[in-house]
């Protein structure tokens, strides 16, 4: 039985704050509100589109503003795929030895289905990855383990031998509400605290750090 890894994509895979800090922000400006630091937005991020917006907007809970922020946002950040966002250093290595390990290789993201699909095929299309999937209006969004669940049924992988790599509190509640084995890494949008604090099984600071968990698992 080949095992399976499923990876979030932003702040894991890629990184893309800077991208989507510069929108939104340029957005802000727009509607002519309060505008963020870019490392501000490390705080924003992973919950989708909606949780953004949100963020952005503290206590103001006008939902027609909300809307109107969301659209323009979309419309902004979703018209071009963005020179700056970039896989993390690593991570092709990585990808690299999980192939050679005869892994399963999944992408689980709250990015619109779309545009995971096409930063994985800009950046990662060389893999052939057969499970790319971003949020969709079909299936509930992470944290809810659904998406995870249909992805590891997928590969035929029980969900307790299959790992589950991301940088946030909704990557680790993902992995824990669909019984897999969590990762959380400190090169993305979050630091060890969070990660810790939502029972990650393992943290690791560098993208081969996961190859050495994954062997010596492995082995027992």
């Amino acid at each position: 039985m080949k095992k399976t890894i499923i990876f979030d994509l932003d702040g894991t895979l890629i990184d893309s704050v800077l991208d989507i800090a510069l929108c939104m922000n340029e957005v802000l400006k727009e509607f002519n509100l309060k505008t963020y630091e870019i490392e501000e937005y490390n705080y924003f991020l992973g919950g989708g589109v909606d949780i953004l917006v949100n963020n952005v907007l503290k206590e103001n809970s006008n939902i027609n503003l909300k809307n109107s922020i969301t659209k323009r946002f979309q419309e902004v950040y979703e018209n071009t795929l963005h020179s700056n966002t970039k896989p993390y250093e690593g991570i092709y290595e990585l990808l690299d030895e999980l192939i050679k390990m005869q892994f399963n290789i999944a992408v689980l993201s709250n990015k619109p289905h779309k545009f995971t699909l096409g930063y994985v095929e800009k950046l990662f299309g060389k893999y052939n990855l057969k499970e790319v999937h971003g949020q969709k209006t079909t299936i509930e969004k992470k944290p809810h383990p659904q998406a995870a669940i249909n992805i590891a049924n997928s590969f035929n992988t029980p969900c307790e031998k299959t790992y589950f790599v991301g940088d946030t509190k909704v990557d680790m509640q993902t992995a824990t509400n669909a019984g897999m084995i969590s990762i959380g890494v400190l090169w993305g949008f979050r630091d060890e605290d969070e990660l810790k604090k939502y029972n990650a099984n393992y943290i690791v600071e560098k993208p081969l750090d996961i190859i050495e968990i994954l062997k010596k698992n492995h082995e027992k």
